[in-house]
């Protein structure tokens, strides 16, 4: 029994649903069925009860949860503390962030932690949220900026931040390609370019919501997954996306950027922006950057 397997057994016994399990995991469903197997076959019991249609905690499953849950918090707590005191005297600080904040809201907070902190090094690591909160988790990665995830892990703390503007791209010779801003209403029947909503839930969501509140359903054209990819999609003619502020800033002459006057009353105009770190451990440089983030977050905000 390793502790790998008993993350697997925890997630499924949480999710009761390989699928989201594994998604949670960054894992293949198939490789967090076998790992589940091995526990039970290590330990000569059925722990989950699995028929075509649902997972269920067996007798022993639901005991075993109880300690599994113990045991990985006082490991994470264990291997946190340990991971402090080796870069301690380094004074090292590890951020993890998805790409709109690497773009718009990090170079600005570094600016000024470096400016309060000279002597600290920040290791910085740009990915999605489904990758950076697992390494959180972990001990690899000391604070994270993500989206809030729809089934936040209980062993992390989510502070929200703010809502990234968004705007649309819009080929450059396309007929709104003029307008000094566009409405939901005038994107009607285009065909839209948006990620699949398995990896980025809330940049789908976002458009999506956008257009229900608006009582319109969207045209979707084409699902893609990195930003770069989405402008130049659109700048190709394939259609339009909504995406955040900070793409303007990239290079394609084939593209538009149309501020997007949204009627919204639920903040679903823009993109949901949190910062998460392992609940119940101590780090007295993660607290520093906490703290100045919370006193300029007005100023962060404004110009993401």
């Amino acid at each position: 029994m390793d502790l790998h397997q008993l993350r697997c057994f925890v997630a499924a016994a949480e999710e009761l649903h390989f699928g989201r399990a594994a998604h949670r995991l960054n894992m293949l469903p198939a490789a967090l069925g076998r790992q589940i197997r091995l526990l039970e076959e290590e330990l000569g019991t059925c722990l989950l009860g699995r028929t075509t249609r649902n997972v269920a905690l067996t007798e022993n499953g639901a005991a075993l949860l109880v300690e599994a849950r113990d045991l990985l918090l006082r490991a994470d707590g264990i291997a946190a503390r340990f991971r402090l005191r080796g870069r301690s005297r380094a004074r090292v600080l590890r951020v993890g962030a998805i790409d709109s904040a690497a773009a718009g809201l990090i170079p600005r907070l570094l600016r000024d932690f470096r400016e309060r902190y000279p002597e600290v090094a920040v290791q910085l690591v740009e990915d999605k949220t489904i990758r950076l909160l697992p390494r959180l988790l972990s001990g690899r990665l000391d604070l994270a900026f993500v989206r809030p995830p729809e089934s936040p892990e209980k062993r992390l703390e989510f502070q929200f931040l703010f809502h990234e503007t968004v705007v649309v791209a819009i080929p450059a010779r396309h007929p709104l390609a003029n307008r000094e801003q566009v409405e939901i209403a005038d994107l009607a029947d285009q065909p839209l370019i948006v990620p699949d909503r398995r990896f980025r839930p809330h940049s789908h969501d976002a458009t999506t919501g956008l257009f229900a509140e608006a009582g319109l359903r969207p045209v979707i054209g084409q699902l893609a997954e990195e930003k770069q990819t989405i402008i130049n999609l659109v700048g190709a003619g394939l259609g339009i996306a909504i995406v955040p502020r900070w793409t303007s800033h990239m290079k394609n002459d084939a593209v538009c950027f149309i501020p997007l006057m949204a009627k919204s009353s639920k903040g679903a105009s823009g993109l949901p922006l949190a910062v998460s770190w392992v609940r119940g451990v101590r780090d007295e440089l993660r607290d520093e950057m906490l703290t100045l983030l919370q006193g300029g977050l007005e100023a962060y905000a404004e110009r993401s």
